[in-house]
């Protein structure tokens, strides 16, 4: 048998690296595939969570928000209902009027508040913060009942005051708009501060440095650079105090339970009360409640993109 001598040339030898090479990205491939696989694995207690707790009672309240009070006829009634009714429109307004207040105020006293904490040490820093992590996160049943002892009718505070002589909350109700209102912002400011602190960290020296030299002055400092840099943060923070004090329930039934009307609480009743058990009703103002929230998340992210360059 006759073999040619450019038998192995160039063409024979090679394919052979090309192989070895794909055989290795081949490992690197089932790598990285079973990688995918364990990291699923362990994200799927975290999907079926959500599956469990988010989406499925959203869609189960859109469904039911079409169906009409015996749970069998598809209908919009529900959503008429709601806007030829006053009292329901006025739930709306009032928790409207109440969380962008709320929400307003306590962003404007928490931009003050996180400036001034910069302004300390930074171990007082940390324990500052420390404070303002505690405190947002008293709220609620507690957080009503603390006020209900300090400043209600017969709290601690009311009577000290009415015996040393300056009677200062003689018009004061704790049970009203004033007293919902104060327990609102206090709720909300201390995460107001911890959500812009961060803010005032992007802000340099060097820049005040720089504006001082060019002859700037503090206002304008702050007008022209200061609050630019901080205003995505304060943007969205007041998208998300808004949000949470539209869905509060809990803080507003312990201190005021059904005096007040408001959204929430309105929705409460609907679903649970032992009077009037209407939770197609119910549902379908879940349903404006969820959207009025994603219409304040749609309302930051259009802010954010006119605001912040590396977004548009």
């Amino acid at each position: 048998m006759k073999v040619d001598g450019n038998w192995f040339n160039e063409r024979t030898v090679k394919p052979i690296p090309k192989l070895l090479e794909n055989k290795e990205e081949r490992e690197v491939l089932r790598k990285i595939k079973k990688q995918k696989i364990y990291l699923l694995a362990l994200l799927l207690p975290f999907i079926l969570f959500v599956i469990g707790f988010e989406i499925g009672p959203l869609v189960a309240m859109i469904k039911n928000s079409f169906y009409a009070d015996n749970g069998i006829q598809v209908t919009i009634d529900q959503y008429i209902t709601i806007f030829k009714s006053k009292f329901y429109l006025q739930a709306i307004q009032n928790s409207l009027v109440i969380s962008l207040f709320s929400a307003v105020t306590s962003v404007i006293i928490a931009v003050i508040a996180a400036y001034s904490i910069t302004k300390f040490s930074q171990k007082i820093q940390n324990r500052l913060l420390m404070i303002a992590n505690m405190t947002s996160n008293f709220e609620g049943i507690p957080l009503s009942f603390s006020f209900i002892i300090l400043l209600g009718n017969n709290g601690l505070f009311t009577l000290l005051f009415s015996k040393i002589g300056g009677d200062v909350f003689a018009d004061f109700n704790l049970y009203s708009w004033t007293g919902l209102i104060l327990v609102y912002i206090y709720f909300q400011i201390p995460l107001a501060i911890m959500l812009i602190y961060p803010s005032y960290q992007g802000i340099k020296k060097q820049w005040k440095e720089a504006s001082s030299l060019l002859g700037g002055s503090t206002l304008s400092f702050w007008l022209h650079i200061g609050i630019p840099v901080l205003l995505p943060s304060i943007v969205g923070t007041f998208s998300i105090l808004f949000a949470n004090s539209m869905g509060a329930y809990a803080t507003a039934y312990a201190l005021v339970g059904s005096n007040y009307n408001l959204l929430s609480l309105q929705i409460a009743s609907l679903v649970a009360s032992d009077v009037a058990l209407k939770p197609q009703l119910g549902s379908a103002m879940g349903v404006l409640l969820a959207a009025t929230m994603i219409g304040a998340m749609w309302f930051n992210e259009r802010m954010m993109r006119r605001i912040r360059r590396d977004l548009r």
